[in-house]
């Protein structure tokens, strides 16, 4: 029944409409189409209380009708004056409905009528009202019915309405019922129903759809959730079953290694989260099945330096790790910076280099010839234990010695099939390990990386710095501005340097109309406003008016990969005092010396990325300044969003925001959409009680039954939801 096409119960006409505007084919795609809201008819009004602006309901007797033309007779209307012996209240229909209306709205005719009362030359009046006329022997109760029913607003287009829907829905209510819900199947186990005190199937639709009450609502909204939640998580519970059967080459830490003599030359002491998740990870790799977890933490938290340490522990272990970097910038900074932590120890092989040494090769696509055949070299025949690089490292030609572990760094950054593409590379699957450093709200991690085991850091090393942030209101206040500039210059003058940071790159290739869409992913207020502020002509500008006689540099994505390593080589030596650039900095790049970041547009940016580039500040023992420029007006979106980022350092919290502005998945890309679409009643910001239970439920079922023989029902449930595209999704997952 739910994959009878709709054609065969509403018609070939109707279906095809909402085949082609609504992507609805089936009697289970209509089913599964719930009302967006739900308009009230409101409590039954007298006239002559009637407030304005307000959707009211009345119960009058036509007084009188007339039908008037406008526009030189080319319009016409229909004024309704109608009366319940309180007051008078005028219903205008104009057009086509008008001719129609006229032959029913007749003097002495009594009825019911909804609608917003505006006011039009001092009479209040109902413009296109519902109404429903009431025949002699209908009285108060019918009245009262109607007024207090609960209208279903459907998501609809121009080509197909609510209303239209609605009816479309009742004909569909009607064919179950007809068929007395026998093919409708319940992903919920009767237990489990039960004791979650959840409605039946059948009784969850017809209550969403056609709600006598707002309990209603509730209770299907209830019962609908839990079926979305629970048959994803037993989809990803599967998922974490079936890798904990795959093969994997146990990976276990050996003393007086790599690691240990690592640890020992550290000049600083690990946080006890750092430690925690550590000893999480290592048990991972000592398990013969891979390791599949997702590390998220705070900017700042030295995700790096707890990926780094588990890399050495698999060298020990005879493997291979290769960490998987989003752009050239970030592989180059990642590598500078482990080489510059391991030392002697990243020179392996090499004259000088520690006895238990490894070594530690950069892979990106824009290597020389020589550079790239050296480092393909060495994976191959295993000297280097470490590689870190870009989607260079996916390529056909790339082969590994012994590939043990892949480490993912900003896992929102890469599609499915790119992670997948190296983990294949492994002569048994590797172990894997994603990071992230944009922290995700605990609701999203146990639906979009549900079947990855999570460890947090939310702890900052000792030495950090706190970072006071500040909008600054240039339109408004532009002495503001010329005192961010200032405070820049003193930060130089006082030994330390400075980000600036702009949405667009400037040149040529960046025409002024492509440059109306930021690199952000909120976008100005105003369509019309200028386009993004752009690095080329602020590094410019600064470097002659308010930052002259500075030492001003830029960087950008699309400059040389030697010129953009010389520049930020040059950054971390101290040799630049300001670095005008695009989001290329965004995150991994570590210049402790850098205490003030100034954010060009900064309206144009996401939350959750202002709190990214803010992290590249206060990396060092002294105090970080991070300004907000922006000309968005006081009372706009865009100024909230700022006042967020400026009130909290807290980015589990600005996350919960973000998300809540923009949805889960502009936050998290596009690589999990599979199984976001599945999600119509279900939000994973909301609802994070259900979603955390229905995970517990699914992975006792699961870890009792993997093949789901004792519950049919979830199976043939689990089967719609895992099309070829969204089991393809969670396999690679």
């Amino acid at each position: 029944m739910l994959d009878e096409p709709l054609k065969k119960i509403l018609g070939g006409t109707t279906a095809k409409v909402m085949a082609e505007h609504l992507g609805l084919h089936t009697a289970g795609d209509l089913l599964h189409h719930y009302p967006r809201r739900y308009a009230e008819r409101g409590e039954l009004t007298r006239l002559a209380d009637l407030p304005l602006d307000e959707h009211v309901t009345v119960v009058a007797q036509v007084a009188k009708a007339a039908m008037k033309t406008f526009n030189h007779g080319r319009g016409v209307r229909l004024e309704v004056v109608v009366t319940d012996g309180s007051g008078t209240l005028t219903l205008v229909f104009f057009g086509r409905g008008a001719y129609a209306r006229e032959k029913e709205l007749v003097p002495g005719r009594r009825g019911m009528f909804a609608g917003k009362v505006s006011l039009f030359h001092r009479t209040r009046q109902l413009l296109h009202p519902d109404y429903e006329l009431l025949d002699r022997d209908s009285g108060a109760e019918a009245a009262e019915d109607f007024a207090n029913r609960l209208l279903p607003l459907y998501p609809a287009c121009k080509q197909f309405p609510s209303w239209k829907l609605t009816k479309a829905v009742d004909t569909l209510l009607a064919t179950f019922e007809a068929d007395h819900w026998r093919s409708l199947v319940d992903p919920l186990p009767p237990a489990l129903r039960e004791g979650r005190g959840l409605a039946e199937l059948p009784d969850a639709f017809r209550k969403v759809h056609r709600p006598r009450t707002k309990a209603d609502i509730e209770d299907a909204r209830a019962r609908l959730k839990w079926d979305e939640a629970f048959v994803l998580q037993v989809a990803l519970a599967r998922r974490r079953h079936t890798d904990t059967q795959l093969p994997a080459v146990a990976r276990k830490p050996v003393a007086g290694g790599l690691l240990d003599a690592f640890d020992a030359k550290l000049p600083f002491t690990l946080t006890d989260g750092q430690r925690t998740v550590s000893a999480e990870i290592f048990e991972d790799l000592a398990a013969e099945h891979p390791m599949h977890r997702l590390l998220q933490g705070e900017v700042g938290s030295g995700k790096t330096m707890v990926a780094l340490r588990a890399m050495l522990a698999v060298v020990d272990a005879g493997g291979q790790a290769a960490l998987l970097a989003p752009t050239e910038v970030l592989a180059q900074q990642h590598h500078r910076s482990i080489t510059e932590m391991m030392g002697e120890l990243a020179e392996g092989g090499l004259l000088g280099g520690a006895e238990q040494g490894t070594k530690v090769v950069l892979l990106t696509g824009s290597m020389g010839a020589p550079a790239r055949r050296r480092a393909l070299l060495d994976l191959a025949t295993g000297e280097a234990g470490v590689v870190i690089g870009t989607h260079a490292l996916i390529e056909d030609k790339v082969r590994f010695h012994d590939l043990g572990l892949v480490v993912v760094d900003e896992q929102h950054r890469f599609g499915v099939e790119q992670r997948d593409a190296l983990r294949s590379k492994g002569k048994q699957p590797p172990h894997l390990l994603v990071m992230t450093a944009t922290p995700i709200p605990r609701t999203v991690a146990m639906t979009v990386f549900g079947d990855l085991e999570t460890s947090v850091l939310d702890q900052l090393p000792a030495g950090r710095s706190p970072i006071a942030t500040h909008v600054v209101p240039a339109k408004d206040k532009p002495h503001f501005l010329t005192r961010a500039w200032e405070r820049v210059r003193e930060e130089v003058e006082g030994g330390h340097q400075a980000y600036v940071v702009c949405p667009r790159i400037g040149d040529d290739e960046e025409g002024a109309a492509a440059g109306k869409k930021a690199d952000g992913p909120d976008g100005p207020d105003d369509p019309e406003k200028r386009p993004p502020l752009a690095v080329l002509d602020i590094a410019e500008q600064l470097g002659k008016g308010p930052l002259a006689g500075l030492r001003v540099e830029f960087l950008h994505g699309r400059m040389q990969p030697e010129a953009k390593d010389d520049v930020m080589r040059r950054f971390a030596a101290g040799a630049v005092d300001v670095l005008v650039a695009t989001t290329v900095i965004e995150v991994g790049v570590n210049v402790p010396n850098s205490t003030v970041m100034v954010i060009m547009d900064a309206d144009r940016f996401g939350v959750s990325q202002l709190h990214q580039l803010r992290g590249r500040v206060g990396r060092g023992s002294a105090p970080g300044l991070c300004l907000l420029v922006t000309e968005a007006g006081e009372a706009s979106p865009a100024r909230g969003r700022l006042a967020a980022v400026a009130g909290t350092l807290d980015g589990f919290e600005l996350s919960r925001i973000d998300l809540e502005q923009r949805r889960e998945g502009d936050v998290l890309g596009q690589a999990q959409s599979g199984v976001r679409s599945s999600l119509r009643m279900l939000t994973v910001i909301d609802d994070e009680e259900v979603i955390a239970a229905a995970r517990e439920e699914a992975t006792a079922i699961v870890v009792a039954d993997p093949e789901l023989g004792s519950f049919p029902e979830l199976r043939t449930a689990l089967d719609a939801l895992l099309d070829a595209e969204r089991e393809e999704f969670l396999d690679k997952g």
